[in-house]
Order: C-alpha cells, then sequence, then structure tokens
C-alpha cells in the first residue's frame, strides 16, 4: 500500500479502535482460479508484542477457506470516505491551486490463514460475535435462543478461520497534507453533505490535532 509519511499511522490504539468499530474486512486471497476477495465480519483480539489475531467464520461451501489454508493473506478494512472538493479549500480562492481528491481511512492486516473445523471453536466464536453485536440491541439475541438441534446443523456448516498477524497497518489520509485553514475549510464542507461525510470531517479534525 502506497503511504506517504504524513498518512502513514502504526499507532497500535487508533489501529485496533478502527477494527473493532468496522469489523467487515475484506480477505484477499491468491488461489487455484488467481485472486480472490470475500467480504467477513471478523473479531480483533491484541497480543501483548504483536500485532494480533483476526478471528472469524465462513460458510462451508466456500472455498477460500481450502484454498487459503496456510497462506499469507491480506485483510483491508475500510473506515470513514468521502469525496473532497477543491471549493473547500480557502487557498482555491486566492490562487487556484487545487484538486479534487478522496479522504479515507483503511487498515491493511497480513499473515498466514489457519482453518478451525472444530465445533467447540466455532460455538466459543459465534457466542462472542453474538455478545459483541447484539450488544447495542433492548433485547440482545443469545445463541442459546436457538434450538439445539438448529444451531449445530448451522455450526456443522461453517468453517473457522484465524490469522495471527505479523503487520498491521494504516492509512490515515484525512487533509494533513493541507494547511490549518484549508483543513477547516474541508471539514465545513463535508459537513454539508451528509452523515458519513460528517463522520469524516471529526476524522479531518483529529487527524490534524498534535500526536
Amino acid at each position: 500500500m502506497y503511504t506517504p509519511s504524513h498518512f502513514d499511522e502504526t499507532r497500535p490504539e487508533p489501529l485496533q479502535q478502527l477494527l473493532h468499530e468496522h469489523p467487515l474486512g475484506l480477505l484477499i486471497t491468491h488461489g487455484p482460479q488467481g485472486l480472490d476477495a470475500n467480504p467477513v465480519p471478523f473479531l480483533y483480539d491484541a497480543q501483548p508484542g504483536g500485532a494480533g489475531v483476526l478471528t472469524a467464520h465462513v460458510a462451508r461451501a466456500n472455498p477460500v477457506w481450502k484454498e487459503a489454508a496456510d497462506a499469507e493473506v491480506l485483510v483491508a478494512f475500510q473506515g470513514p470516505q468521502a469525496y473532497i472538493s477543491p471549493n473547500w479549500y480557502p487557498s482555491k480562492a486566492e490562487n487556484g491551486k487545487a484538486v479534487p481528491t478522496w479522504n479515507y481511512v483503511v487498515v491493511q492486516a497480513r499473515g498466514k490463514l489457519v482453518v478451525r473445523d472444530d465445533v467447540a471453536w466455532l460455538r466459543r466464536l459465534v457466542t462472542r460475535l453474538t455478545q459483541r453485536h447484539e450488544a447495542t440491541q433492548a433485547v440482545p439475541w443469545q445463541v442459546s435462543d436457538a434450538p439445539a438441534d438448529y444451531l449445530e446443523a448451522m455450526l456443522r456448516g461453517i468453517v473457522g478461520i484465524e490469522i495471527p498477524l505479523t503487520s498491521l497497518r494504516g492509512k490515515w489520509k484525512m487533509s494533513q497534507n493541507h494547511t490549518a485553514a484549508n483543513r477547516e475549510g474541508v471539514a465545513r464542507g463535508l459537513r454539508t453533505q451528509g452523515a458519513e461525510a460528517s463522520a469524516v470531517a471529526d476524522w479531518v479534525e483529529k487527524a490534524a490535532a498534535p500526536r
């Protein structure tokens, strides 16, 4: 991933926060038919002294777990993103030197994919996934809500994957290469464009803050 130094993000805390807030990763593999990409919701676990571990499950019918077993894979996580109009830069009115661009946040995780074809392991995983994503519901659904025989059938239809990470790298392209006045103009413009663009405005303001 091409990453100029002013967009490079290596601090563990913001990288981990993005994985927590945007857990749907694009699992990119290279199999017999060439490159493949599968959207998969992941759980991320930090590890002292390491890049952490990603865990997930895929349908047993999906060949990716066979084709990518024990192979190096890439998982891309996309955060907020939005188009940036040059009209938002105060500097444009001064010299006209401005062009459109796109702001975005992305994290790339790399590691070797390990297959976990084990019902007990899968039950623990789906329980954790359920607890994580049902936490905001008024009455959270629980794995135990499903009939036991139905649940067993569902578990037999999936396969677990685990990716001990060798690297976790982020690119925060949020107008850091512009003046404070231009960044303020970008944030103001974004807040007129809807919810996701407003979220990008928050990131522009955070990225401009001293580390």
